[in-house]
């Protein structure tokens, strides 16, 4: 199984490495934090990472602000995603799904604020809002993806007949759930992406794997002298060419060596083997 990490086209036009970047686990506050952060972005980017990753909840907003100090103006091959429908009703409280239409462009003209752009190019649902009609949480994003507001419209933690019920109203370019080796609860919704061609991003694509004491793992990367999230991120690659890894990290060295990932090439056998784990 000689499969690189290659490319995808997100919504069959923007085309990206298959491994990102999660920018969630990056401090935000001011001073020495911050620095390490831009330079850990500033990495990314010099390293061929074109796909990354953030949302208005991380950091309620401060974490987007982070990406545009750090790499605006951006490299012309460079997607920046981010995500709505997540809100804060006052300092220190929990996290509220918000789909109502009116909350999300409010949010996408923010995001676009503080990105320091006016397109962006895959704007994401963090979650569907129960208490609100699917085809009013999706519509208003295509009205504003004809408003030159938004380019591609992704999901996050859907399942398979949510996804179907999405693209009824508007083409899904990406879904972001959670998988990896040793999770493999959304298996069904990874196969709907792949028989579709969408992109999907799996979030938390290294652990548990990456410390779980799992013979197997730890077998395989003794022999290509890897490291187990490196094994872990070599097995997602080759699950589907469809699946674009986004592992985040707030290390320099844990970036270069997640993304040294992508030059592994697990033979069949040992592809057999992992993809085993998860089966048990």
């Amino acid at each position: 199984m000689t499969v690189a990490s290659g490319t995808f086209r997100i919504g069959g036009e923007i085309g990206v490495r298959r491994l990102g970047f999660g920018a969630m686990r990056l401090p935000n506050e001011h001073g020495a934090p911050r620095e390490a952060s831009i330079a850990v972005l500033r990495r990314a980017v010099e390293l061929g990472v074109t796909l990354i990753d953030t949302a208005f909840m991380y950091g309620w907003g401060a974490n987007e602000e982070l990406l545009a100090e750090a790499l605006y103006p951006y490299p012309e091959d460079v997607l920046i995603a981010t995500k709505v429908a997540i809100e804060q009703s006052a300092p220190g409280a929990e996290a509220q799904i918000n789909g109502r239409p009116e909350f999300l462009r409010d949010q996408v003209e923010q995001a676009l604020r503080r990105l320091r752009t006016e397109r962006i190019e895959l704007l994401q649902m963090h979650r569907l809002d129960p208490k609100v009609p699917l085809a009013d949480q999706l519509g208003v994003l295509r009205e504003l993806q004809d408003d030159g507001k938004i380019g591609h419209i992704g999901l996050s933690e859907v399942t398979v007949d949510e996804l179907a019920e999405a693209r009824r109203t508007v083409d899904v370019a990406s879904v972001q759930n959670r998988y990896n080796l040793l999770d493999r609860e959304h298996e069904s919704v990874l196969d709907a992406c792949a028989a579709a061609g969408i992109a999907f991003l799996p979030w938390r694509p290294v652990h548990p794997a990456a410390s779980a004491d799992t013979a197997e793992i730890a077998a395989v990367a003794a022999e290509l002298d890897a490291t187990a999230a490196q094994i872990a991120l070599a097995w997602l690659l080759a699950r589907s060419p469809v699946v674009v890894p986004i592992p985040g990290t707030a290390s320099i060295a844990h970036l270069e060596e997640n993304v040294a990932a992508g030059g592994l090439r697990l033979s069949d056998e040992q592809w057999r083997r992992l993809d085993g784990i998860g089966a048990r």
